[in-house]
């Protein structure tokens, strides 16, 4: 089976070549595939099923006809769309994954996450990432009104890219002790994972054994796919 990986797309009306891109993706390249899987921040930022977005709309169409035509689709929450919820997933014909996830790729036991919980030396991120994730909190968020939740959503991204360009670099990238002691709870070696914008292949050791994990690129100034077949794990750009 082949298996398609991206994450941090962004999608926003603001950048329609990324758009583009994702369009260009799913006609030449996901269509080919038996499951693609969405790791995280998809949208730029999403308010909640109900917000009348036109780009919301035309995602979750070419999803539904991609899932029409016999590839399963899989997506998990990111820090920019956590409020992706039960109605986007029915109408874009897609599964809705827990963070973390193992999924069997061709017979191994390989771990998907979106990769923010593994970045704990944020301390400041992560104590607002346990408020938001609350389900008091996304209780209370799905309730407010749509102008409200933009309001919000407005100040939390601004606030977060002021933070982030304050941080030093080794702060917002994952800890190296977390990834190990997430694959050794989940008993597996090979992590993917996207968030950090810093697209890889790692190789390390757990426990005297070799493993590897493989981070997602974001589309900003290219596209990012993590191709895995029989053949193996190909993490590939292309321009936007």
């Amino acid at each position: 089976m082949r298996y398609l990986f991206i994450s941090d797309l962004h999608l926003e009306t603001e950048r329609p070549d990324i758009t583009r891109a994702f369009l260009y993706c799913l006609e030449h390249r996901a269509r080919q595939a038996d499951e693609l899987y969405i790791l995280g921040d998809f949208f730029e930022v999403w308010l909640g099923d109900d917000d009348p977005n036109p780009l919301a709309a035309q995602v979750i169409s070419v999803l539904a006809e991609l899932a029409e035509s016999g590839v399963k689709v899989f997506v998990m929450h990111g820090n920019r769309d956590f409020l992706i919820g039960k109605r986007f997933c029915r109408a874009a014909r897609c599964t809705l994954l827990p963070d973390p996830y193992v999924a069997n790729l061709n017979g191994e036991r390989v771990l998907l996450m979106h990769g923010d919980s593994l970045c704990i030396d944020d301390l400041g991120y992560m104590k607002m990432r346990r408020l938001l994730r609350n389900p008091l909190s996304l209780f209370i968020l799905r309730n407010l009104s749509l102008k409200q939740r933009h309001k919000i959503g407005r100040k939390l991204r601004s606030e977060s890219q002021i933070q982030t360009r304050q941080k030093p670099s080794d702060i917002t990238d994952v800890n190296l002790g977390q990834v190990a002691q997430v694959m050794r709870e989940h008993q597996v070696r090979t992590l993917i994972h996207g968030h950090t914008h810093r697209p890889a292949v790692h190789t390390l050791m757990i426990d005297g054994e070799p493993a590897e994990r493989i981070v997602l690129g974001d589309w900003d100034k290219a596209g990012w796919v993590l191709e895995v077949d029989e053949d193996g794990k190909r993490l590939e750009s292309f321009p936007l």
